[in-house]
């Protein structure tokens, strides 16, 4: 029998909700930031994980906090806040392959930046070395890309399954201005795999989610034929009026 994970993106998929519902499956936070050390990322930061109802579900919700909130607003006077605040995709390679991780979730985690670098260098026109990430958003998603690849190798996954994904409707703000859902990274992304239509408005799918899915997950559809062991459910920031905004993921044995 082989180990089968299913994500059933019913409301989408983030980083943050996907560490969520892999936390849901019975591995402590505590033994995700001990591993999360091997990173050495300078800036400080705070795990958090606590459970929240959504829509009468009661999931994990998990939210990087950082120390240094505020920090970017004392450089603003400074002709170099550039170089403090934003990381290329170089430097998180190089942080990645520089790391303690083991080499299965390095590749694991060089994988999913690369198809966010690459979706961001062609939507943008720019070399892959010169995609940037914001400093605060960079860091979310080393840990969010990283922790869910430490995660996944130490649940020791044959096979990855996941669902049809649906990516929202409407507007959101991004530094460029106004886009429709999903945003060009995303969508980007997403290409080659089945997105499904929604009514829902608001950004369902992220980046990130988009990058674990496009690396992960070997097929899509329905629930597979498999024995259920564990369920985790990790919820989103958002909450929605008509259904519960969380990754529900089934672990357990298949064919």
């Amino acid at each position: 029998m082989r180990k089968v994970l299913y994500f059933d993106c019913f409301s989408g998929i983030s980083g943050d909700m996907t560490i969520a519902a892999l936390l849901d499956t019975g591995i402590s936070l505590e033994w995700l930031e001990s591993q999360l050390l091997k990173l050495h990322v300078e800036q400080k930061y705070e795990l958090k994980l606590n459970k929240v109802i959504k829509n009468g579900i009661n999931s994990n919700h998990f939210d990087v906090i950082f120390e240094e909130a505020s920090d970017h607003h004392d450089h603003k006077h400074e002709t170099d806040h550039h170089t403090h605040h934003h990381r290329t995709y170089k430097d998180i390679v190089q942080m990645i392959e520089n790391s303690e991780l083991n080499e299965s979730v390095k590749t694991m985690a060089l994988d999913m930046f690369r198809v966010i670098g690459e979706a961001e260098a062609k939507i943008h026109g720019i070399d892959l070395d010169h995609v940037h990430f914001h400093e605060v958003g960079a860091i979310d998603s080393i840990i969010d890309i990283v922790g869910v690849a430490i995660l996944i190798d130490h649940l020791g996954i044959d096979q990855i399954i996941s669902s049809p994904v649906p990516v929202g409707s409407g507007h959101i703000h991004i530094d460029h201005g106004i886009y429709p859902v999903p945003a060009p990274a995303t969508l980007e992304i997403l290409k080659d795999i089945p997105i499904k239509n929604t009514k829902v408005v608001g950004e369902m799918t992220t980046p990130t989610g988009a990058a674990i899915i496009k690396t992960l997950v070997s097929r899509y559809g329905e629930i597979p034929n498999m024995k259920v062991n564990k369920i985790g459910y990790g919820a989103g920031t958002k909450t929605f009026p008509t259904h519960p905004n969380v990754l529900r993921i089934m672990l357990g044995e298949g064919n």
